[in-house]
């Protein structure tokens, strides 16, 4: 379940008070062709919502059920995303006759990492030509076409709503059937060098009406789809690593199997946080040419004032074992179902042998196993739970000390300069 944004109307105009109703309706149909046309509502509200640019309209929509209904929330997100990255459209022919379309947006994540800067912005024309031809070749259906923004994104780059999501689909799928190339975005915000970050390709593909989007969803590979799309994503891997490096210079990389926008944004920014882990531990040994037995992790649960509690990240604040300064911290944020407890496992019969269904691991434990594996094995973990907290001066967030004290991470004076910023 994903959480709502933090604004909030109180009183809900009739547009919404639709969207309630057809999010309850889809929740309590008793058939799938009850369920699906009751969609249909949904989609067609959702579609005028946001072609005319109502976001705030469906804000207020999700933030009233998530106080009242999670199960309508569910289905009213779930509706919003999927009506904002994909689409139906309909192209005229130069015979004058309508054909129809279903496009998607697509999200190829690349997981970074590196001492130094991790590139973002406008992609050469020959690099876009090369990383389009790879798309196309290894992932894609046959019958598809395409077209990828001339942007390598970061994640404060992404469009920030629903709304401009929808714009971006329906842009760049006009380019897709047109042929045409796009000109790279030029007013994106600035975004903070961290040491690890995700870079994002985006990417609209579209198909006739009904016909598959990907490579494993042709009918020769729908059999052994799985390996296909393991296969897709070595041969993606492989032929498409050399030329992100030349993207993205001095960084490590990882690239993530291309996925409908929202999916491939979520799983990205659950795969970026152990490599965060990873890169603050080689950043803090290299730099102070220390071993990471000397360093000591502080692991502290954040969230809201008033949200009863509720964890929404952990903080984990690096010190050198000799001393209680924060000298650096990474953020770990959670996501859809994971809260203190660990997410549960999904299914019948997950875990142990007999259909014993495992203890989860906690998100504590799932870092304090990153840390070890990285080598730092003093390990501090508090038990209170700290209101997120932020400098006033430069907005990074403030990490617990080894006594519990809320402090600003600053590398020691003597220590060579370079990245300090978190994430």
């Amino acid at each position: 379940m994903r959480r709502p944004s933090k604004d909030s109307s109180h009183k809900l105009s009739a547009e919404s008070q639709r969207l309630v109703t057809y999010a309850q309706a889809v929740g309590q149909a008793a058939s799938r062709i009850e369920e699906r046309a009751w969609e249909h509502s949904l989609d067609a509200q959702l579609q005028k919502l946001l072609k005319t640019g109502h976001q705030d309209t469906i804000d207020a929509t999700l933030n009233a059920l998530f106080k009242e209904d999670l199960t309508a929330y569910d289905v009213l997100m779930d509706g919003v995303e999927a009506v904002s990255e994909s689409s139906s459209i309909s192209i005229d022919t130069a015979d004058g006759v309508a054909r129809q379309y279903d496009v998607l947006l697509v999200a190829a994540p690349i997981l970074a990492w590196t001492r130094f800067a991790i590139a973002s912005g406008a992609i050469p024309a020959d690099i876009l030509q090369t990383l389009s031809a790879h798309f196309a070749a290894h992932l894609l259906a046959d019958g598809t076409q395409m077209a990828m923004s001339p942007t390598l994104f970061s994640i404060d780059q992404l469009p920030r709503s629903h709304v401009e999501t929808y714009g971006k689909v329906h842009k760049l799928a006009q380019a897709a059937i047109k042929g045409t190339v796009l000109k790279a975005d030029t007013k994106v915000p600035e975004t903070a060098p961290f040491l690890a970050d995700t870079r994002y390709l985006l990417v609209a593909v579209v198909t006739p009406a009904g016909g598959p989007l990907f490579r494993w969803q042709m009918p020769a590979n729908q059999a052994q789809f799985a390996n296909e799309r393991a296969t897709a994503l070595e041969q993606w891997r492989a032929q498409v690593t050399p030329t992100v490096n030349r993207l993205l210079p001095g960084c490590g990389v990882e690239l993530l199997l291309p996925e409908a926008y929202y999916m491939a944004c979520r799983e990205a920014d659950k795969l970026i946080r152990p490599v965060s882990i990873r890169a603050a531990v080689h950043y803090l040994t290299h730099t102070l040419a220390i071993e990471p037995s000397e360093l000591r992790a502080v692991i502290a649960g954040f969230g809201e004032e008033n949200a009863d509690g509720q964890i929404d990240e952990y903080r984990v604040a690096f010190t050198q074992r000799s001393s209680s300064d924060v000298i650096y911290g990474v953020v770990w944020p959670l996501y859809g179902q994971e809260d203190e407890e660990g997410t549960p496992p999904e299914g019948p019969l997950q875990g142990g042998p007999g259909g014993v269904v495992q203890k989860p691991v906690t998100p504590v434990e799932e870092i304090t196993n990153y840390l070890n594996e990285a080598g730092v094995t003093q390990i501090k973990k508090h038990a209170e739970r700290y209101v997120n907290e932020f400098c006033d001066d430069c907005g990074a967030p403030l990490f617990a000390d080894p006594v519990g004290e809320l402090a600003h991470a600053e590398m020691p004076e003597d220590a060579p300069t370079g990245t300090e910023h978190f994430h």
